[in-house]
Protein backbone atom coordinates (compact mmCIF):
# COMPACT_ATOMS: atom_id res chain seq x y z
CA UNK A 1 0.00 0.00 0.00
CA UNK A 2 1.06 3.39 -1.15
CA UNK A 3 1.45 5.83 1.32
CA UNK A 4 0.73 9.90 1.15
CA UNK A 5 1.61 12.38 3.00
CA UNK A 6 -1.68 14.80 4.01
CA UNK A 7 -3.01 17.34 1.86
CA UNK A 8 -0.43 16.69 -1.37
CA UNK A 9 -2.16 15.42 -4.41
CA UNK A 10 -0.92 13.71 -7.74
CA UNK A 11 -1.45 15.36 -10.75
CA UNK A 12 -2.23 12.86 -13.14
CA UNK A 13 -5.14 11.32 -11.11
CA UNK A 14 -6.62 8.35 -13.02
CA UNK A 15 -4.05 8.88 -15.88
CA UNK A 16 -6.17 11.21 -17.70
CA UNK A 17 -3.24 14.14 -18.08
CA UNK A 18 -3.35 17.51 -17.00
CA UNK A 19 -6.28 19.00 -14.68
CA UNK A 20 -6.27 22.49 -16.59
CA UNK A 21 -5.26 24.82 -19.54
CA UNK A 22 -1.29 25.33 -19.69
CA UNK A 23 -2.31 28.63 -20.31
CA UNK A 24 -4.29 31.31 -20.02
CA UNK A 25 -7.04 31.83 -22.48
CA UNK A 26 -5.70 35.27 -23.64
CA UNK A 27 -2.14 34.58 -24.05
CA UNK A 28 -0.99 34.03 -27.66
CA UNK A 29 -0.33 30.88 -27.47
CA UNK A 30 -3.95 29.56 -26.66
CA UNK A 31 -5.35 31.28 -29.51
CA UNK A 32 -6.02 28.75 -32.74
CA UNK A 33 -4.62 30.28 -35.98
CA UNK A 34 -7.83 31.57 -37.11
CA UNK A 35 -7.88 33.42 -34.39
CA UNK A 36 -4.53 34.93 -34.51
CA UNK A 37 -4.79 35.86 -38.66
CA UNK A 38 -8.29 37.33 -36.84
CA UNK A 39 -6.14 39.52 -35.12
CA UNK A 40 -3.73 40.45 -37.59
CA UNK A 41 -6.59 41.76 -40.33
CA UNK A 42 -8.09 43.56 -37.62
CA UNK A 43 -4.76 45.04 -37.05
CA UNK A 44 -3.79 45.88 -40.47
CA UNK A 45 -8.10 47.47 -40.80
CA UNK A 46 -7.20 49.29 -37.31
CA UNK A 47 -4.33 51.20 -39.10
CA UNK A 48 -5.31 51.85 -41.99
CA UNK A 49 -8.74 53.31 -40.54
CA UNK A 50 -7.05 55.57 -39.37
CA UNK A 51 -5.19 57.35 -42.28
CA UNK A 52 -8.56 56.55 -44.59
CA UNK A 53 -10.94 56.66 -41.79
CA UNK A 54 -13.71 58.81 -43.68
CA UNK A 55 -13.40 56.90 -46.85
CA UNK A 56 -13.50 53.34 -45.41
CA UNK A 57 -16.93 54.37 -42.61
CA UNK A 58 -18.87 52.43 -45.03
CA UNK A 59 -16.88 49.63 -45.84
CA UNK A 60 -17.09 46.28 -44.10
CA UNK A 61 -13.93 43.89 -43.33
CA UNK A 62 -14.46 40.22 -43.06
CA UNK A 63 -12.46 37.09 -42.96
CA UNK A 64 -13.79 33.52 -44.59
CA UNK A 65 -11.72 30.33 -44.74
CA UNK A 66 -11.97 29.95 -48.54
CA UNK A 67 -13.26 31.65 -51.52
CA UNK A 68 -16.53 30.33 -53.48
CA UNK A 69 -15.31 28.99 -56.48
CA UNK A 70 -16.95 27.17 -59.41
CA UNK A 71 -16.33 24.02 -59.89
CA UNK A 72 -14.92 24.68 -63.19
CA UNK A 73 -12.52 27.21 -62.01
CA UNK A 74 -9.03 26.82 -63.30
CA UNK A 75 -6.36 29.58 -62.04
CA UNK A 76 -4.38 31.05 -58.82
CA UNK A 77 -6.88 30.87 -55.70
CA UNK A 78 -7.77 34.68 -55.18
CA UNK A 79 -6.64 35.69 -51.39
CA UNK A 80 -8.89 38.14 -51.16
CA UNK A 81 -11.97 40.50 -52.84
CA UNK A 82 -13.73 43.13 -53.23
CA UNK A 83 -17.67 43.11 -53.10
CA UNK A 84 -19.76 46.07 -53.88
CA UNK A 85 -22.62 47.09 -51.86
CA UNK A 86 -25.70 46.32 -52.98
CA UNK A 87 -29.58 47.46 -51.92
CA UNK A 88 -28.20 49.53 -49.13
CA UNK A 89 -25.47 46.66 -48.20
CA UNK A 90 -21.93 48.05 -47.36
CA UNK A 91 -19.02 47.55 -49.66
CA UNK A 92 -17.27 44.30 -48.27
CA UNK A 93 -13.63 43.49 -48.78
CA UNK A 94 -12.80 40.06 -47.93
CA UNK A 95 -9.56 37.87 -47.02
CA UNK A 96 -9.35 34.61 -47.22
CA UNK A 97 -7.46 33.18 -44.62
CA UNK A 98 -6.33 29.65 -46.06
CA UNK A 99 -4.88 30.44 -48.78
CA UNK A 100 -3.31 33.34 -47.36
CA UNK A 101 -2.05 31.34 -44.51
CA UNK A 102 -0.58 29.16 -47.58
CA UNK A 103 1.63 31.75 -48.92
CA UNK A 104 2.85 33.24 -46.01
CA UNK A 105 5.23 31.75 -43.77
CA UNK A 106 5.11 32.81 -40.29
CA UNK A 107 3.81 35.68 -38.23
CA UNK A 108 5.90 38.45 -39.22
CA UNK A 109 5.15 37.44 -43.29
CA UNK A 110 1.84 36.91 -42.78
CA UNK A 111 1.08 40.14 -41.92
CA UNK A 112 3.14 42.14 -44.35
CA UNK A 113 1.21 39.35 -46.78
CA UNK A 114 -2.16 40.77 -45.42
CA UNK A 115 -1.46 44.55 -45.46
CA UNK A 116 -0.38 44.27 -49.05
CA UNK A 117 -3.73 42.34 -49.76
CA UNK A 118 -5.79 45.27 -47.49
CA UNK A 119 -4.30 47.92 -49.46
CA UNK A 120 -4.51 46.34 -53.10
CA UNK A 121 -8.20 46.31 -52.26
CA UNK A 122 -8.16 49.40 -50.55
CA UNK A 123 -6.98 51.07 -53.32
CA UNK A 124 -8.60 49.64 -55.81
CA UNK A 125 -11.86 50.64 -54.24
CA UNK A 126 -10.65 54.05 -54.14
CA UNK A 127 -9.06 54.32 -57.34
CA UNK A 128 -6.40 55.03 -56.00
CA UNK A 129 -2.58 53.55 -56.33
CA UNK A 130 -1.33 51.30 -53.62
CA UNK A 131 1.50 53.44 -52.65
CA UNK A 132 -0.48 56.68 -52.48
CA UNK A 133 -2.91 54.40 -49.89
CA UNK A 134 0.11 53.20 -48.10
CA UNK A 135 4.16 54.09 -48.89
CA UNK A 136 5.16 51.17 -47.42
CA UNK A 137 3.31 48.81 -49.64
CA UNK A 138 5.45 46.63 -51.77
CA UNK A 139 4.26 46.10 -55.39
CA UNK A 140 4.97 42.61 -56.40
CA UNK A 141 6.45 41.76 -59.52
CA UNK A 142 3.93 40.80 -61.87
Amino acid sequence: MRSRVAGTRRRDRHGRGLRGPLTPPQAPASLTRAERFDGIVRDEVRRLEQHWGRELAQVEFAVEDVPDLPADFDGPVPLGQTAPGIAGRPVRIVIFRRPTEARGSGDAELSLLVRDLLVKEIADLLGLSPESVDPSYDSPDD
